[in-house]
């Protein structure tokens, strides 16, 4: 079979995410109009979609406050800059157990959870055009941290966001959150053109090497829509991975602090670097009205 990268290609860029990596970078967005202004960078350089999550100023912590999110969105809007707004919901799904020797109760340190409304109340508030869905529970880190988001939990979210008008970009960190994914489709929870992101290389996820990278996208309906990315080092080689497997890109800090060895980025050169490598494989870049074309989002912001 003949290689059939994608041609037509469209960069999501994920700003600022919610891990600890403000110690190690002073370039990671914190505030609202921190984010609000590397997402219109981000956009400026040639992405069509701005990922977004928010931090606590005083801490600079992970936060699903709603004034913040809504402090973000006046921001950009009154930037006049136009892009596809991507809100995570991914916040409230964070469970620390307390001890190897007694996981019960949960440590109060790390652990938020919400309730599926709780977690969507940004989303119903400011009616972005894309949310995201994080398709499973998964370990973290090396510590007592659990990413969870049960089949209940996605089922009840992924109603809410079918019901509030907007389109979930699935996220899958490992092979069995596709199965899950599918089944929620099946279940008419997922509605055509179906938007997802393949997060790779995160422990204790799915790896970043090709042959899983492989059998994710060969597991894909083919009528879906998908972007990949890894973290770190491997973020940029992942830009062209993403178009050669027939997807699209995601860059950003949230995944990766660096442009260069000892070189801190920030968010609108690695945009700019994502948009070289598209265009020297001989992709054009999608801008957002075009995004909103195809997959059929409403901008409701």
């Amino acid at each position: 079979m003949g290689l059939t990268p994608n041609r037509e290609v469209f960069i999501t860029c994920a700003v600022t995410g919610a891990g600890d990596t403000t110690g190690r970078s002073d370039k990671v967005p914190v505030t609202p109009r921190q984010i609000a202004d590397e997402c219109i960078a981000a956009a400026n350089a040639g992405a069509a979609i701005a990922h977004i999550h928010v931090r606590d100023p005083k801490t600079g912590k992970g936060s699903r406050e709603v004034a913040l999110y809504a402090e973000v969105v006046e921001h950009i809007k009154a930037s006049g800059v136009d892009m596809v707004l991507n809100l995570t919901a991914g916040m409230g799904g964070d469970l620390t157990l307390g001890s190897v020797e007694q996981p019960m109760p949960p440590s109060a340190n790390g652990t938020d959870m919400a309730g599926a409304t709780e977690r969507l109340e940004h989303v119903a508030k400011l009616r972005p055009e894309i949310c995201t869905l994080d398709c499973g529970t998964m370990n973290f880190g090396e510590g007592d941290y659990v990413m969870t988001n049960t089949p209940a939990m996605l089922k009840a979210m992924a109603a809410q966001i079918k019901a509030l008008g907007v389109r979930p970009e699935v996220e899958i960190f490992d092979t069995g959150h596709l199965l899950l994914a599918k089944w929620l489709y099946d279940q008419k929870l997922l509605e055509d053109p179906v938007m997802v992101q393949l997060c790779m290389g995160i422990p204790w996820g799915a790896p970043d090497d090709i042959n899983t990278l492989l059998a994710l996208t060969n597991n894909l309906p083919s009528n879906w829509t998908f972007s990949a990315f890894s973290i770190g080092r491997n973020q940029m080689p992942y830009a062209a991975m993403a178009m050669l497997a027939g997807g699209n890109i995601r860059v950003g800090l949230e995944d990766n602090i660096w442009l260069d060895k000892g070189v801190l980025a920030t968010n609108g050169p690695l945009v700019e670097r994502a948009v070289k490598v598209a265009e020297g494989m001989g992709a054009r870049i999608l801008g957002p009205n075009e995004v909103r074309d195809r997959m059929k989002l409403t901008k409701g912001w």
